[in-house]
């Protein structure tokens, strides 16, 4: 089995970091490759040239852009439609989570998340024991 590409969107530095060493086992075992966006429309561009992922980690909300909204948008590409999103958010709203559920997002969690609780996600989303 190949490499899995895991994409991370956040506006927040410090939010990519704690991502990144939470999954650095992955990515030290060689499982897991990973990208971060700190802009939704940078991704967006990223994927209409060509990127595809397995797996997208996103925050909700964003200067540039909701990540909802950019959800939305990568849902109508035909390259990665079908491929998991999860948001990663502060956003507890009963609303949003049904705006996410209908997007047709995999799941949410909640921040702030410990390195434990991103990592089984990240895990179980992708099938890697």
């Amino acid at each position: 089995m190949g490499k899995k590409t895991l994409v991370f969107v956040d506006d927040s530095e410090t939010v990519l970091m704690a991502a990144e060493m939470s999954i650095k086992p992955l990515v030290d075992k060689g499982l897991v490759e990973l990208q971060t966006f700190k802009d939704p429309l940078e991704l967006l561009d990223a994927v209409d040239r060509g990127l595809v992922y397995d797996l997208l980690i996103t925050d909700v909300n964003m200067p540039q852009m909701n990540g909802l909204e950019m959800a939305q948008r990568l849902k109508s590409n035909p390259n990665v439609k079908l491929k998991p999103i999860l948001a990663l958010t502060t956003e507890t709203s009963p609303q949003k989570k049904m705006i996410a559920k209908k997007i047709g997002l995999t799941g949410w969690v909640t921040k702030p998340f410990t390195p434990e609780k991103l990592l089984m996600a990240v895990k179980r989303v992708l099938r890697i024991r």
